[in-house]
């Protein structure tokens, strides 16, 4: 935790209300996004009880497992929720626009648009993880068939968890961390998991404090848990109940509609008070300004989206189960590259976010005292224009002479620390001299060079192009490390395809049993 949201959920507790820590939105939220609320049920590797998802407010639709043990009901649920969403997904699949590439040389097509899931926490996103990991090898025929859009169902879900493990991506959003980007509590990072008591320190009903609302929200009669986790004390009461009356009407059609009536009904009052808090998330979200760099983040999800669409059309297998050394290397090396550049962008875009980075010395505001925009440097073979200016600090300034800075407003712009003096009042000089950003003239437009008066922000965060890592092409890789299959006779991995799936698509040790992948 930094300096500055420790001190922001300080202030929250004091002031009995939660405190924005973003002075701008940090993600990307779509005018629909496909709210999901699921349950799951108690005791069961990750088997689906009850799902309300919608795109709007006033269109939820309940999707329901009467009995969810009943491996045959579960996979029905699986193509009435790809009934629903991949419809939407298909909706975004119109139309596409031109990007350029090589600098010009060539174009690449993308989606304009791309779809948007929310989830009320990250336990909804390992559930649709597991989900699409149960489902994207099923098969429409053969033993056990499943509709065939359960499998595509799978592979669509497993791509929203893959982007929601990238840094900066929006395609797949749990509302507690897209809430807790924006705004401090006074309670635990595992409390600021549960949706309702999250909300009840952001926004507290009139006349009581935000530890008060929270404290109220913990109380499930009232504020039926976020799921897909359920209350002990609901399942055992009420669910059990009506679960095992619709298993015992099996051979009574009247008495067996009235028992997945009564279900329905039960699993409906459990669902919709956190489908009206995602709503109320949601709007929350929406009065925030979007950061400058936001949208460049969304056309990453909008590549990706367009990417998987074409994989699927021209046929391409599921993901495999696993990743290969290769593969996962360079999944690895992207989301650190990725990493990188979202903690960069955020505080360009955002002077709170910054504010962290100067308390840690890697950043510092100061005002320009001196500038000398028509300095040119010709101690090289030829001459070259490198202005330089003072700028005046009271912050502490920790950079050695010669590093190079960034300022957030020009971020094409270099400078490269000449001279750093203190003063006895507690301020520091500053002299930098700056490349780049102002054409390859001798004389810098206007504009260009800040002028004497501005106030500025200089830091060592550098939004510039992160190179690609090299990694070695499958066919040079050992097969210890997931090399050629069958390249040694008798190695270890011989026959399978990457990731470890078998031909066919069935997975290791797999006895083809339907619900092993539910697990």
């Amino acid at each position: 935790m930094s300096t500055l949201r420790a001190l922001a959920k300080a202030q929250a507790v004091a002031a009995g209300v939660a405190q924005p820590v973003a002075t701008v939105r940090h993600v990307h939220l779509h005018e629909r996004p496909l709210v999901l609320v699921p349950l799951a049920l108690a005791g069961e590797a990750n088997a689906p009880l009850a799902a309300l998802v919608g795109a709007a407010p006033d269109e939820a639709k309940l999707l329901i497992v009467p009995q969810p043990r009943n491996r045959s009901q579960r996979f029905a649920f699986a193509a009435e929720l790809a009934s629903v969403v991949l419809p939407y997904l298909d909706a975004y699949r119109g139309v596409s626009e031109a990007v350029a590439v090589d600098r010009g040389r060539d174009v690449r097509h993308r989606y304009v648009d791309a779809p948007q899931l929310l989830v009320p926490n990250p336990a909804g996103i390992s559930f649709l993880r597991l989900l699409g990991r149960s489902t994207r090898f099923r098969r429409p025929d053969g033993e056990y068939p499943v509709h065939p859009s359960v499998p595509l169902l799978g592979r669509w879900l497993t791509f929203f968890a893959e982007r929601a493990e990238h840094p900066g991506s929006s395609a797949l959003l749990a509302m507690t961390d897209a809430l807790t980007l924006h705004w401090a509590t006074g309670q635990s990072a595992v409390e600021d998991l549960h949706l309702p008591a999250l909300l009840g320190w952001i926004e507290p009903s009139a006349g009581l404090t935000g530890a008060e609302a929270a404290a109220r929200a913990e109380d499930p009669s009232t504020h039926p848990p976020a799921g897909p986790a359920t209350d002990p004390d609901f399942d055992n009461r009420r669910l059990a109940p009506a679960i095992e009356a619709y298993a015992e009407a099996e051979e009574d059609p009247q008495a067996r509609a009235e028992a997945y009536a009564e279900l329905e009904a039960l699993l409906r009052d459990q669902l919709a008070p956190t489908w009206e808090l995602m709503w109320r998330g949601v709007g929350l979200l929406r009065g925030l300004t979007p950061g400058a760099r936001v949208e460049g983040r969304w056309a990453g999800d909008r590549d990706a989206f367009t990417a998987h669409a074409e994989h699927v059309d021209s046929g391409g297998g599921p993901q495999p189960r696993l990743d290969g050394a290769v593969a996962a290397a360079v999944r690895l090396h992207r989301l650190e590259r990725a990493l990188t550049s979202y903690a960069v962008q955020r505080a360009y875009d955002d002077p709170l976010v910054m504010a962290e980075h100067r308390l840690a010395g890697e950043a510092f505001v100061g005002d320009v005292t001196l500038a000398d925009p028509k300095r040119v440097d010709d101690s090289g073979k030829r001459p070259v224009l490198r202005p330089r200016i003072q700028l005046v600090t009271t912050e502490p300034v920790l950079v050695p002479v010669g590093a190079t800075l960034y300022c957030p407003t020009r971020p094409s712009q270099k400078a490269r620390v000449v001279f750093v003096t203190p003063g006895a009042d507690g301020k520091t000089e500053v002299v930098l001299e700056l490349s780049g950003g102002m054409g390859r003239g001798l004389t810098a437009p206007p504009g260009s060079v800040p002028e004497v008066g501005e106030r500025l922000c200089y830091t060592t965060l550098s939004d510039a192009y992160l190179p690609s890592g090299a990694f070695p092409a499958p066919e040079e890789t050992p097969w210890t490390h997931g090399g050629p299959p069958g390249s040694v006779a008798g190695a270890p991995g011989a026959g399978e395809l990457p990731g470890g799936e078998l031909p066919g698509g069935e997975l290791p040790g797999s006895d083809g049993d339907p619900g092993e992948e539910w697990a």
